[in-house]
């Protein structure tokens, strides 16, 4: 399919207004009279709250109230970003309350100060007095399911899911095979430190509704979040969601909307901010789940692999969030990847005392793909046979139903992906280059990992995308979509898919910065790299119902049937030769204001999407590794993508290259750490949290092997998560090459790495 604008690196429409610091965010937006809110969080990991004086907090000055448990409902709701279920016995685990007495981690919100600045409410909270019974907190999924360990949530007995999926017969394959390799392999907490923190602020609207101003990426899930959290009707809340600074996944979780939201009740709806101080959002809103997994690989002497067993164990920190959704996801992106025959992967989700787990960016794939390809690479090096080649012979091809999830997934271009990275990277040369370098003080190696990712949420839930469009007066566009713009560019590709299908040029379709559930189509938000996709599907529908309108029109007022004519840049044309027959303009000025016949011409769709494409990729690793210091120097890195047909070649490398620096940090050097006797966080702020700075991460280069997509509304598919999905298992393959030893855990950090030296006589 040839295009006019997909496909080209138009400027984004919001970064003028970004850059100058113009963009208004949620913090910007309140003027006057707002008071402030700060939560008073536990200093215990696990146990009850006895009693909570506030008498001494309601004395300082500039304090309006001082919110407790018994102030508030006791209804227990779900948290995270999910579209809703009809079936409850899909629905999402209940288990938050917006203050809780029966604390689940060190920090859980116990209380909160209502006050006419920040400063009053700082001092209030140093002023409550707490009495606690302690229970044993646990920090991991062994000691969380140990016998006797106390239940963090009542019936639970730790364990919030426990499930299976098999393809084939597990027994047979292993039988078949000529090698079983087995490893095991963990990954480690990590936080997704995205620039703003979680903001919000609440009040009561004029028309007596409860309405949320929120730096959230589920405008439209909030507001049933809301309803839910107070027992009332959903169309009691207004959620709006300006400019975001960022959200990868920790702002898919309502959390800290109702609690807002009720500190407004309780001073008559004036209009309070609840916003998170850095040490908060890092320890105390989502994390990325921790995974440790048990493998067993079957294959023959040629490499063909007959059988593959996974055991995965997910902690979920204190409160369910997103649950078992991404420890289970695993099974179908490995049957999306490789051609296994034959297996089980068995999975559990555990409760622990640490930060509830939710969504971030890559939803589980990281984990499952580092695991993966660490054991194809020991099984590489056992058969003797080159780890590229091992991928190559067993890798998913084109036009394959997914035997787990039962989509069909059409476009796959993984092997060229491998192919052409190869040669891109020079792949021969640097091996050679390597093998010469592994003796002395610095020694260096090559590795590569592949993934399959999945383009949004079908068939396991909802996938609905929503989209109207407006002609003006003068012939540009007005276009919503309820989708949200979170940083990632979305909405500029909204503009250019609606400039392809109309012909209306890019420049006169306009946008604007809010998403709000009172006038945004419906859309359930930005997750699952869903968003060009499925939202994409609706504004494409919503478009070509545009233009049908609008040539409707010039039969309507010009008596020229629609066979014979067109919009291009913006003017009505003959078809056969382009003639221009007017603007787009001139005739919306007669479509608005003809007398006899006037109207304004509209579009709304609201698309319900059955179908999933897989976007898949390879990540190439150059890295020197210090053996004196145990430091890892990454050389080079390179990510070759095929995500369908590539929209916005700008937007996309951006997109590729903040997934493989946030997945560098992933593997080099981010960890949220837990103190072992109190169940405190360790290193909950900027300073100890070692998150890479553009100093610290190397040169990273972009590839994209295109093929359009046939589900794909432009023939695109994911882009947003994948590059975050590799690159880490790439780094350690690499690593495992440079010194011949197997790092089975994340982060390699050098104080591991050197102990893992040492271990094994290097140094």
């Amino acid at each position: 399919m040839s295009y006019k604008i997909i496909g080209q690196s138009v400027e984004r429409w919001d970064a003028i207004a970004k850059v100058q610091g113009k963009a208004d965010y949620t913090a910007d937006l309140p003027k006057k009279n707002v008071l402030y809110g700060k939560i008073l969080r536990a200093t215990i990991a696990h146990g009850l709250v006895k009693k909570l004086d506030v008498s001494e907090a309601l004395k300082v000055e500039g304090v309006i109230k001082v919110l407790t448990p018994d102030d508030l409902p006791d209804l227990k709701f779900p948290t995270a970003g999910h579209p809703y279920t009809l079936d409850p016995k899909l629905a999402d685990i209940a288990d938050r309350n917006i203050l809780t007495k029966r604390v689940r981690l060190y920090g859980d919100e116990i209380a909160a100060v209502i006050a006419e600045n920040e400063l009053a409410a700082e001092k209030a909270l140093e002023k409550i007095k707490v009495e606690y019974e302690e229970f044993p907190f646990y920090l991991s999924p062994e000691e969380a399911l140990a016998e006797g360990a106390v239940e963090i949530h009542d019936g639970s007995k730790n364990l919030i899911a426990s499930t299976k999926a098999v393809v084939g017969d597990l027994k047979k394959g292993l039988e078949e095979a000529d090698h079983i390799i087995e490893g095991e392999y963990k990954t480690q907490i990590v936080q997704h430190c995205h620039m703003e923190n979680q903001i919000a602020y609440a009040y009561k609207g004029s028309d007596q509704r409860w309405v949320c101003v929120s730096s959230t990426q589920i405008p439209h899930i909030c507001r049933r979040i809301l309803g839910e959290a107070f027992g009332m009707p959903w169309g009691k809340f207004r959620v709006v969601k300006p400019f975001i600074g960022g959200g990868f996944g920790n702002k898919q979780d309502v959390t800290i909307e109702p609690l807002a939201v009720a500190m407004s009740m309780a001073v008559g709806g004036e209009p309070v901010m609840v916003e998170l101080q850095r040490e908060e959002s890092i320890a105390w809103t989502r994390v990325r789940h921790a995974i440790s997994y048990k493998v067993k690989l079957g294959v023959k002497k040629d490499g063909t692999i007959t059988a593959l067993e996974m055991d995965a164990v997910s902690n979920n920190g204190a409160y369910a969030s997103h649950g078992h959704s991404i420890a289970g996801k695993g099974a179908g992106i490995l049957q999306s990847l490789y051609k296994m025959p034959n297996m089980e992967y068995n999975s559990k989700t555990v409760y622990t005392n640490t930060a509830s787990a939710g969504a971030m960016r890559g939803y589980g794939v990281p984990q499952v793909i580092f695991a993966m390809e660490s054991i194809i690479e020991k099984a590489a090096k056992e058969l003797g046979i080159d780890p590229v080649e091992l991928r190559l012979k067993n890798l998913v091809g084109p036009n394959t139903e997914n035997p787990v999830s039962h989509v069909m997934f059409f476009s796959n271009k993984l092997k060229e992906c491998v192919e052409e990275g190869m040669k891109n990277f020079s792949w021969d040369e640097r091996k050679k280059q390597a093998d010469s370098q592994k003796t002395g003080d610095f020694r260096r190696g090559v590795g590569m990992a592949v993934f399959a990712y999945a383009t949004g949420v079908y068939p396991k839930s909802l996938e609905i995308g929503g989209c109207r469009l407006t002609l003006n007066q003068d012939g540009t566009v007005k276009l919503m979509v309820g989708a949200t713009e979170i940083g990632q560019g979305s909405d500029t590709v909204f503009k250019q898919m609606v400039a392809e299908t109309t012909g209306i040029p890019y420049d006169h379709i306009y946008t604007d910065m809010n998403t709000d559930t009172d006038y945004s189509p419906f859309d359930t938000g930005a997750y699952a790299s869903r968003q060009s996709y499925v939202s994409g599907m609706a504004v494409r529908k919503a478009a070509i119902e545009l233009k049908e309108k609008i040539l409707d029109a010039v039969k309507k007022f010009d008596d020229i049937d629609q066979l014979h004519t067109d919009i291009v840049n913006g003017n009505i044309v003959y078809k056969h030769s382009g003639e221009v027959i007017q603007s787009v303009g001139d005739l919306a000025l007669k479509s608005y204001y003809d007398l006899a016949n006037g109207e304004c011409i509209t579009a709304e769709v609201s698309n319900n999407f059955h179908s999933n494409s897989n976007a898949m990729g390879a990540t190439f690793a150059d890295v020197e590794v210090d053996i004196k210091t145990g430091k890892v120097k990454i050389l080079n890195i390179l990510n070759v993508h095929d995500s369908g047909h590539i929209l916005n070649p700008l937007l996309a490398s951006g997109q590729v290259e903040g997934g493989m620096g946030m997945a560098v940090a992933y593997a080099l050097a981010e960890e949220l750490r837990y103190d072992e006797k109190t169940g405190a966080p360790l290193n909950n702020n900027l300073l100890d949290y070692k998150m890479p700075t553009s100093m610290d991460l190397p040169d990273m280069e972009t590839l994209f092997v295109e093929e359009d997509d046939p589900m794909g509304p432009y023939g695109n598919k994911a882009l947003g998560e994948p590059p975050i999905c590799s690159p880490a298992a790439a780094i350690r393959n690499a690593v495992l090459d440079a010194i011949g030893i197997e790092v089975d855990e994340l982060p390699i950090k050098p104080q591991k790495l050197m102990e893992i030296l040492k271990n094994n006589g290097i140094v």
